[in-house]
């Protein structure tokens, strides 16, 4: 897990990009704006189901690449993935690791993360949009995306922590 972990990570940040872009013309439209979500699928299976050493350092890199590389703006998603690892871990010593459990933690993780992101470009002024728009064009869109990408990579991603961790 020491190589793997960030292998990993980094791998799941090429492929949002990578996926954003490839298929552009069916995530981002006039009436909906999907984002993918993967670099928070590994950080979010990484919590439940491995022992990752320094994942909130990672996650700060993490941040850090995907701000630099995606959105130009320094410091979000620098700040808000080692809140949300941290969120994720808080939210487990309650919780046994099952496929719900960790889908219904992945999914309100993209929505603080979202949502945290959206307050924050309304605060710099990079978007009007009002937030019944941004819930129903962004928000919900997003959460569907990272639904069918967290059905698809859970048996795979808990098959690779488990044997690795």
């Amino acid at each position: 897990m020491r190589y793997l972990f960030p292998i990993g990570l980094f791998l799941a940040l090429f492929l949002d990009g990578a996926l954003s872009g490839h298929w552009a013309n069916y995530l981002f439209t006039q009436t909906t704006f999907m984002e993918s979500r993967l670099v928070l699928l590994w950080l979010v299976m990484a919590v439940c189901y491995s022992d990752a050493r320094h994942i909130f350092v990672w996650a700060t890199v993490a941040g850090l690449l995907f701000d630099s590389y995606y959105t130009g703006i320094l410091g979000l998603f620098t700040v808000m993935l080692p809140l949300v690892v941290y969120l994720t871990r808080e939210i487990m010593k309650y919780f046994t690791p099952s496929f719900i459990v960790v889908l219904l933690i992945y999914l309100i993780d993209i929505t603080v993360l979202t949502i945290l992101f959206y307050w924050a470009n309304v605060l710099i002024g990079f978007t009007s949009v009002s937030i019944a728009d941004f819930i129903g064009q962004n928000l919900g869109p997003t959460l569907i995306y990272n639904l069918a990408c967290y059905v698809i990579l859970f048996m795979p991603l808990h098959w690779l922590f488990t044997k690795f961790a």
